[in-house]
């Protein structure tokens, strides 16, 4: 399953993250979206799930969307949160794949067999930070996370 991770456009959705998202079978994102279109556009390329951001919380469209959220992806037990502060200090034991955002600062690393996932920022450059994205390619037994450097 090829699924797309995406986090922080505060309200840009670019043409760039749009096409690489393009044939992925469910598109995440970690919250600071700034508006609800971003959301319908991904909607439309695969199934989404969606954590709102602090940017996100004053936003009376975003008033339904979760703070946390705790799903299955292809047998893989997922935590999406928006700030890396928030994942608690004791993970429950089954997660095994941990996505935040909130920090622009794209990175992979597997802690034990647990992933933890930032996949940058997709919308407007900040600081001297890559526009990026992530891709992850999900079996049963294997996860396969990657980068994207859009600019």
């Amino acid at each position: 399953m090829k699924v797309g991770v995406i986090s922080d456009t505060h309200g840009l959705l670019r043409p760039e993250a749009l096409a690489t998202l393009q044939g992925c079978e469910r598109i995440i994102h970690a919250g600071d979206i700034g508006t609800p279109e971003i959301l319908d556009q991904l909607e439309a390329i695969a199934p989404l799930y969606a954590v709102r951001g602090n940017n996100d919380r004053d936003s009376p469209w975003a008033s339904n969307l979760s703070d946390a959220l705790r799903f299955n992806l292809n047998g893989w037990q997922t935590l999406l949160v928006h700030d890396i502060a928030d994942v608690p200090v004791a993970i429950e034991a089954g997660i095994k794949l941990v996505i935040t955002g909130h920090s622009h600062k794209p990175f992979i690393e597997w802690r034990g067999e647990r992933l933890f996932l930032n996949p940058g920022s997709a919308g407007r450059r900040r600081f001297k930070l890559p526009v990026t994205l992530a891709l992850l390619e999900v079996s049963g037994t294997l996860i396969e996370p990657r980068l994207v450097t859009l600019l």
